[in-house]
């Protein structure tokens, strides 16, 4: 992809960086509206993953995309989404393995959406994780300000046994909190293809820490490598539906 058409398809963000709890990374912004923190998948902000942040933009909303890893605008391939999972599985930000531990990054992610609400006002802010970022949006929930997280394909930690299958990035005490959060009527929003290993049982474990709280999204799959439910795989109906959410629970 050429320079011009990573401006393309980042035409109308604005750049910028953001720092927190020990760590600094790139930031694009657009709109107006209450906020919502769109969170990329790997192998990083593709341009279906800023065509799904340019819907949000235009259902009326202030949207941060964080670049976490790779280079943004940049198209998927095997090389490329083969490098992003290598520095993601190395990067002491991301739990990518451990089990009942809270990612690091989520820390910079809390205090991030903390900043744009402080900014832009509303009733709060809402965020939507996809692939290993899916349940990042989860941990944001122990900051009462998140009121619409979305998780697409939760896939952290990686799926490697039933065990970090069943896993869900998050300390105890944050489950807990999570857990108290939805019980006082914070909905959760999840999406995935039934078939996909990636998200191993965690829709079963959201379920159960959850209860009523958690709406799921269990579409069928139609290819064993269906995984990526708001860009590569794109259902529509799935992205009407997480803007709905938002709409319903930052406009509404």
């Amino acid at each position: 992809m050429t320079t011009t058409d990573v401006a393309t398809v980042l035409d109308g963000w604005t750049e910028d960086s953001f720092t927190a709890a020990g760590m600094t990374y790139p930031t694009y912004r657009r709109g107006s509206g209450p906020g919502v923190v769109v969170i990329h998948e790997i192998p990083g902000i593709t341009p279906l993953v800023a065509r799904f942040a340019n819907e949000t933009v235009d259902a009326g909303f202030t949207v941060i995309m964080p670049s976490l890893v790779g280079t943004p605008g940049k198209e998927p391939s095997a090389a490329y989404g083969a490098s992003s999972m290598a520095k993601v599985c190395i990067a002491k930000e991301f739990t990518t393995f451990a089990l009942n531990q809270t990612s690091p990054v989520i820390a910079w992610l809390r205090a991030l959406a903390g900043h744009l609400h402080d900014e832009v006002r509303g009733p709060g802010v809402g965020a939507v994780g996809m692939c290993f970022s899916g349940g990042f949006a989860l941990g944001m929930m122990v900051d009462d300000r998140m009121l619409a997280p979305v998780l697409s394909q939760p896939s952290m930690p990686f799926a490697v046994n039933k065990s970090r299958g069943a896993d869900l990035n998050l300390t105890p005490d944050d489950a807990a909190r999570v857990a108290e959060r939805a019980s006082e009527g914070c909905q959760v929003l999840g999406l995935r293809f039934t078939d996909d290993r990636l998200v191993g049982s965690r829709f079963d474990s959201l379920r159960e820490l959850l209860g009523d709280a958690f709406i799921a999204i269990d579409l069928p799959s139609n290819k064993k490598t269906d995984h990526s439910v708001l860009t590569e795989q794109r259902d529509d109906a799935s992205v009407d539906r997480v803007i709905e959410f938002l709409k319903e629970r930052l406009q509404g």
